[in-house]
Order: structure tokens, then C-alpha cells, then sequence
């Protein structure tokens, strides 16, 4: 991975403040490369570029709806913390006059006859259409493109995970359908559910839901995200889902109506910390009204979560009373405590 130039970000043997310190950890351990996240963009837009041929080169592929694609996860909602490894995209399909019934535990769609290259994808002697048959057709398209290494079904049954030959990061690509408005004005897209049937998502609302957060808090939860997901992935505990402890996080400052985020991130990071030491043996609701509870943690992992939280939450506490006092060197030693060796060291 290419180095961040001295001219931008100071060495670690240049920190002398506390300030300084979150700056360059930030920049070389948290916060995705700049440079790095422009060619994964270039390099995603590309990759649309060759599906959206797909069906004029295969006759049998699916009929398209690119007005539809739309980027998802971490990486789109500009919240994933180093290292890169994974970027997500729905790729939409033209249902053809398809129609799909809602049932308890899955959604089918129903093909019609004269959809002839969705007709050859669903169960044998159905309508009914197969995300397995539509993931694997994806798979057979993209492993006919010479620029990737290998296209196989994830594990998880709900994408296409594509391998690069150039780049460390997977492409994870959900096909999708796009549904009319309902009787409640709402519509969704349709994927995957693993089970070889479909289930309702809709990251529009994620993706909104970040941005607006962000930007009432002028543009300083980011970074709190970002580090808070570092601090969530040490070996000091048991990790979070990284959208669960996103959506803590949301849920906390968009609670915070009249008291704005620092810019200075180290004076949140109490904050965060006491606030996932208590909320962490809650629900947290799913933003999209779909999945429920999304908090699937067991008692005994809440339990070591908060723990450490509330452990990490005084070694904060003392952080920033030792810069208060003007003694970094102590303060930037503590902060160590929390985030580990990567931490800068006070020179």
C-alpha cells in the first residue's frame, strides 16, 4: 500500500500533542488511503461499465435495469475503516412484468412466460424465479472477463464475489429487482435471501441516514465512526457486527439534537464509549424497518463488550484530564491503552 508523504501527514516520531497524534492515526491506520479509494471508484465504475454489456454479449443474460444500480456497505456510506477489502454493489435487473408475493419467511418472484432469459432461471418447471440460478449466470459472465481472477458464489449465497488480480479488495455483486410503490408508498429492492428466494433491502435509507447524521454534526461523525471500528475489531473483546456498532453510533448523535460532535475526535470517544457500555445490552433497530432487532450479540458478549467499554471509557476519561494538565506524553501513553501498539508514540 503506497506510504502518505511526510509533507502531508507527520511521522510518528514528530508527535508531540495529542492532537497530532489522532491526526496521523487517522490518516495512516483508520481512514481508508485517498489514493487507494479513488482507483477502488476507477476501478468499480469500470466493472459497471463490463456488466451493463453483459446482456448485449449474451444473449441468455439477463435484461438489465442500470438506472437502478446502486453502491451499498461501508465503502459507499464512506464509514469502512482500513484495510479495504471489500466493496458492494446491486446490480439491478429488469423484472419484465414480473410480480413477486410476500411470504413470512421469504419473498418469490413469479416470471412471466414471455420473459424468456429470466424464464431460463427459475426452478425447473416453475415461474418462480432462483437467486441461485441468477447469482451463478453473473458468475459465468464474470469469469469470462480477462481482468478478474475468479467470480464465485459467496458464502453468505447472496452475491457474486469477484476477485481482482491487480488489487487486495473483493467486488461483492447482489443482483436486485426494484419494486413499484406499494399501498404505503414505499418501495424496495428485492435480493438474495441465501435461501434460493428473495428478501427486501433498500440502502437508500442507510446511505441517507449517514449523510444526514454527518451533516447535522458538520461533518465530524465520520471519523468517529470510522475509529470507533477500529477500536471494535482490537482482540480485546468481542466484535460487533460493523453495522450494528454503526448504527449505535448514529443512533447516539442523532439523539444529540442540541449538542454538536468536536471536530477533535478524542473528545467524543468518552462519549461513544459510555453510551455502547449501557446500549449494547439493547435492541437497536433496524433504520430500514426490515430485519427488526439487529443487535444478535449473546449475553455473554454484551456482557464482555461493555466491560471493556466502560474499562476503555475511564482510560479515556484520565486521557483527557492528562491533557488538560499539558502532559501529552501521558496522555498520548493512555490513549495507547485503548487503541493499541499502531497508536503514535509522544516524542
Amino acid at each position: 500500500m503506497e506510504e502518505f508523504p511526510e509533507s502531508l501527514y507527520p511521522s510518528r516520531k514528530m508527535v508531540s500533542t495529542v492532537n497530532a497524534a489522532f491526526d496521523v492515526f487517522l490518516a495512516q491506520y483508520v481512514n481508508l488511503d485517498p489514493n487507494e479509494t479513488k482507483l477502488a471508484r476507477d476501478s468499480r465504475d469500470w466493472l459497471l461499465s463490463q456488466i451493463h454489456l453483459f446482456p448485449s454479449k449474451n444473449e441468455k443474460f439477463p435484461r438489465l435495469y442500470s438506472e437502478k444500480d446502486i453502491s451499498f456497505g461501508s465503502f459507499a456510506r464512506c464509514t469502512k475503516k482500513r484495510e479495504l477489502d471489500d466493496i458492494d454493489m446491486m446490480i439491478a435487473l429488469h423484472a419484465e412484468g414480473s410480480c413477486y408475493n410476500e411470504f413470512t419467511d421469504r419473498i418469490e418472484i413469479y416470471v412471466s412466460d414471455s420473459a424468456d432469459r429470466l424464464k431460463a432461471l427459475c426452478y425447473d418447471n416453475t415461474n418462480i424465479l432462483s437467486s441461485r440460478k441468477v447469482i451463478n449466470k453473473f458468475i459465468s459472465s464474470l469469469n469470462q472477463v480477462p481482468q478478474y481472477e475468479k467470480a464465485e458464489i459467496k458464502r453468505n449465497m447472496e452475491a457474486a464475489t469477484l476477485n481482482l488480480k491487480s488489487y487486495s479488495w473483493t467486488f461483492d455483486l447482489v443482483p436486485c429487482f426494484f419494486t413499484q410503490k406499494n399501498w404505503f408508498n414505499k418501495d424496495y429492492y428485492l435480493i438474495p435471501d441465501g435461501q434460493g428466494h428473495w428478501k427486501k433491502t433498500d440502502p437508500r435509507i442507510d446511505r441517507d441516514r449517514v449523510t444526514e447524521v454527518n451533516q447535522s454534526h458538520n461533518g465530524n461523525i465520520l471519523n468517529v465512526i470510522r475509529l470507533m471500528k477500529y477500536w471494535n475489531r482490537r482482540l480485546t473483546m468481542p466484535s460487533m457486527s460493523s453495522y450494528l456498532i454503526e448504527n449505535m453510533i448514529l443512533d447516539f448523535y442523532s439523539a444529540q439534537i442540541y449538542t454538536k460532535a468536536s471536530e477533535y475526535v478524542d473528545l467524543e470517544v468518552p462519549k461513544v464509549l459510555q453510551y455502547i457500555k449501557d446500549k449494547v445490552f439493547c435492541p437497536v433497530n433496524d433504520p430500514k424497518e426490515i430485519q427488526g432487532d439487529i443487535n444478535k450479540l449473546s449475553y455473554e458478549e454484551q456482557t464482555k463488550i461493555s466491560k471493556r467499554a466502560y474499562a476503555d471509557y475511564l482510560k479515556a476519561l484520565e486521557a483527557r484530564e492528562l491533557e488538560t494538565q499539558d502532559d501529552h506524553k501521558s496522555s498520548i501513553a493512555k490513549w495507547g491503552e485503548i487503541f493499541g501498539s499502531s497508536f503514535p508514540n509522544y516524542t
